[in-house]
Formats: C-alpha cells, structure tokens, sequence
C-alpha cells in the first residue's frame, strides 16, 4: 500500500524530501563506518540539505552506516549518514540522517552562502 507521503511526492511542483538541490560544494571529510570501524576519506564535490558525495578511492557498502566530520575553511559539521549510493573508483553519495545542533547551523550556513553565489 502507498503511503500519502509517496503519492505527495509524484504531484506536479511537490519534490520528495529526501533530495534537495546539490550544490559545488569541497569540503574534507573524514568517515567512521560504524559497523566495522572502517575509516574512510576524501573530499566532497556536492553538499545539500539532505547529504553529499564524497570522492573516495575507496568506498563503502551501500546501507553502511557512518559518523563523519565535513571540514571547511576551519568550520565543522559532525553527522550520522547512511551510504545511498556507490561509483566505484569515484565515491559514494550519503544521506544524512542526524546532524548535531550546532553543526546543523553551520550546514545552513553553508548552503546559504552556496544559494547567494549560485
């Protein structure tokens, strides 16, 4: 059975929360697989509300759950993602699914700069 929130997101001018514009966005990123302490780093070339994509040599399993840290220009944002997406040999997109208080701030900060200059 569908739920509401499914038949919402395919009405003309409705757009499924979970994906939100993607912006240029580089940041450091630092990743802690969670199940099996796996660490992993690299770069972001996309940063929205909802996640990013992280270049990486190497990348995770779809569905892993990870702690990471995004870094830019000495500001941090810490938040708990879930892998959506793999390219092997390029990176892998995360959605985040909790983001801390005062990282959430900083993130909005960023992509309020991100939305003036674009």
């Amino acid at each position: 059975m569908e739920s509401d929130g499914g038949k919402r997101a395919k009405e003309p001018g409705v757009r499924n929360p979970r994906y939100s514009t993607r912006h240029p966005f580089a940041a450091d990123a630092e990743m802690l697989e969670l199940q099996s302490g796996s660490r992993v780093s690299g770069m972001t070339s996309d940063l929205s509300l909802g996640g990013c994509f992280l270049c990486a040599r190497r990348t995770l399993e779809i569905g892993a759950r990870v702690r990471g840290t995004l870094t830019h220009e000495g500001q941090q944002v810490k938040m708990l993602a879930v892998v959506r997406v793999v390219k092997p040999q390029m990176g892998m997109g995360l959605e985040f699914l909790d983001i801390d208080p005062d990282s959430n701030t900083t993130l909005l900060t960023w992509i309020d700069n991100l939305r003036k200059w674009h």
